[in-house]
């Protein structure tokens, strides 16, 4: 673990659930081992500059999209690039590492339960094209079995990032029977990641890492350590089976 602010262990928790027919997974962080490779690579390209990457400025970015990053971060640090450059570099080097993704614990187990039950699952994530492909290159066969996969970075018809609801709402209305956003529930480990989901009208479970702070946990709908620890039929959906 790269960050060095820890909050103390957490236990599950949850409110005003109700029943969901679709399911929508984020992907660094939860279906993914992506962040520390895109905190090495930021801290990189910050360092370059004789800059220093702060845990408040991470905080902030945290499940943004590629370019309000880059701009949060240029502007923040007073870079002597542009955001455009700023991308650039984060990029070359992330086509190399990206690839090294490893999947998240209990990530698998959930994805094919909900597939092998029919349950209509897609992905909502705040990346674009280019690092989608590179971080799902070694896990092909499960990401196949998602409907769909929504990248905000590189979709028109996303206008605004995380924590504003857009890259929800698109997901969910490409589902073939585009279902109401309150029957969707959202996978996240970001707080800015959640407040999108709940601006969307969705419900949402939080896997967060230990240093997302108590506050930013209370607006998920259920808290839980790990994706092996979430229970579908809170949310009305088919129970884990032993052989899962």
């Amino acid at each position: 673990m790269i960050f060095l602010k820890k909050i103390k262990k957490f236990s599950t928790s949850v409110r005003n659930i109700r029943p969901v027919s679709h399911v929508i997974f984020d992907i660094d962080g939860l279906l993914l081992r992506t962040e520390d490779i895109y905190y090495k690579t930021d801290e990189q390209v910050i360092a370059k500059y004789g800059k220093k990457y702060t845990w408040d400025l991470r905080m902030k970015i945290l499940g943004c999209s590629e370019q309000t990053t880059a701009e949060t971060l240029v502007s923040e640090l007073k870079l002597p690039i542009t955001p455009t450059k700023y991308n650039e570099e984060v990029k070359k080097i992330l086509k190399k590492t990206l690839k090294e993704a490893s999947l998240m614990p209990g990530a698998e187990r959930l994805v094919k339960h909900l597939a092998a039950n029919n349950i209509p699952i897609a992905v909502a994530t705040s990346s674009g094209k280019e690092s989608v492909i590179a971080k799902t290159s070694k896990h092909q066969q499960l990401f196949k079995l998602f409907h769909h996969i929504v990248m905000a970075s590189s979709d028109s018809e996303i206008k605004h990032g995380k924590p504003a609801p857009d890259v929800f709402l698109v997901c969910a209305k490409r589902f073939p029977d585009n279902p109401n956003p309150e029957k969707c529930l959202v996978f996240e480990d970001s707080p800015n990641g959640v407040k999108a989901a709940i601006n969307a009208n969705m419900q949402v479970v939080l896997v967060p890492e230990e240093y997302v702070s108590d506050e930013d946990r209370k607006l998920a709908t259920c808290v839980i350590n790990s994706l092996n620890d979430f229970n579908p039929e809170l949310f009305g959906l088919p129970p884990f089976r032993d052989c899962d």
